[in-house]
């Protein structure tokens, strides 16, 4: 123990003379009686662990701009991620992933409790976490994922066990399906012991994490793709005009969720229940979860939001330059 809390002081140590003393890592090595190559690698665990963000501002730069739209609109924390239109999705994601882990770490303490839910957003957000030690943490899957094709274990378990990994926490799985035949049989299924000790346990979550899932995303949302709805299933989400989900819990565009059936068979937490949860994280990558986006900024179920540049810019075209004066500055900046 004493050797770890030596590791954080000289990495802090090392970050505050790097970055804010303009020390050489030469003078760094010798002050801490150290090797330079092991204050390259202190100064790299800064970076990765959240403890150093380095921003670079250009004229062009209208990530702080968008930010400050989107804050002032829904009321919610936000990290616009920089990215080159010349992207494709995957590596859209792959950036946003990287900013939502490192946004995370930091807030992970002990005996916290962290509901997760499954997804391809978090899956690639969970492949970018960095170690940080924590006592008596859990983290919690937040919905259930078997289906009638698999029992969803492997997927959503390889989530959850990257998470625990990382920041040395007790796992919580949710071994149930993500959607019942029947919602008698969620109902009947809810009032088992076993079943209730998850539930009891989602109720402590102190901090939520989740992407959205849209229908029509390049990169489709597991949910969509994975076997989990069928054709009378996607017809009746269509009939209800749904938008997307968090947590296979679906809602509209204005954030509605009332007359939604399937949401009666969702193992996933009511957005109700999910708006009592204090620290709320969404990540989202790709301008076609647009809509779901809307959505679940309409339902108010995000408090910090992590998303990249170009949805960001959709999110703040598709008001009026007449409901917000700022959006005609934005459009009239070039690249916009």
């Amino acid at each position: 123990m004493p050797a770890k809390r030596s590791k954080q002081s000289d990495t802090l140590r090392a970050a505050q003379m790097y970055y804010l003393q303009d020390q050489t890592m030469d003078a760094i090595a010798r002050e801490l009686r150290t090797s330079r190559s092991t204050v390259s690698r202190l100064l790299s665990a800064a970076r990765d662990s959240g403890l150093v963000q380095v921003q670079i501002k250009t004229p062009a730069d209208l990530a702080p701009e968008l930010e400050r739209v989107i804050r002032r609109r829904y009321k919610v924390d936000v990290h616009v991620v920089p990215v080159a239109d010349t992207l494709n999705e995957m590596d859209v994601l792959d950036r946003v992933s990287m900013q939502a882990a490192r946004t995370i770490t930091p807030l992970v303490d002990s005996n916290a409790v962290i509901g997760v839910a499954w997804g391809s957003t978090l899956s690639a957000v969970s492949r970018h976490l960095t170690r940080k030690t924590t006592h008596g943490t859990t983290i919690v899957q937040l919905n259930g994922a078997g289906n009638t094709q698999t029992s969803g274990i492997t997927y959503a378990s390889e989530i959850i066990r990257r998470f625990g990994t990382a920041y040395g926490a007790k796992v919580e799985q949710f071994p149930v399906p993500a959607f019942f035949d029947r919602a008698e049989t969620k109902r009947l299924m809810w009032e088992e012991r076993s079943v209730q000790r998850i539930l009891e346990l989602q109720s402590r979550v102190t901090i939520a994490i989740f992407g959205v899932g849209s229908i029509d995303a390049e990169v489709p949302s597991h949910v969509y793709t994975g076997g989990y709805l069928d054709s009378t299933d996607i017809d009746d989400l269509e009939a209800s005009g749904v938008a997307g989900d968090v947590a296979t819990v679906f809602f509209r565009d204005d954030g509605s969720d009332e007359g939604i059936m399937l949401n009666e068979r969702s193992s996933g937490p009511s957005l109700a229940s999910l708006r009592k949860i204090r620290r709320r994280i969404c990540v989202v990558s790709g301008a076609k979860k647009i809509k779901g986006l809307r959505g679940a900024l309409a339902a108010g179920l995000a408090t910090e939001l992590i998303l990249d540049e170009t949805t960001a810019r959709e999110l703040v075209e598709q008001e009026s330059a007449q409901s917000d004066p700022i959006f005609g500055f934005l459009n009239s900046l070039d690249g916009l």
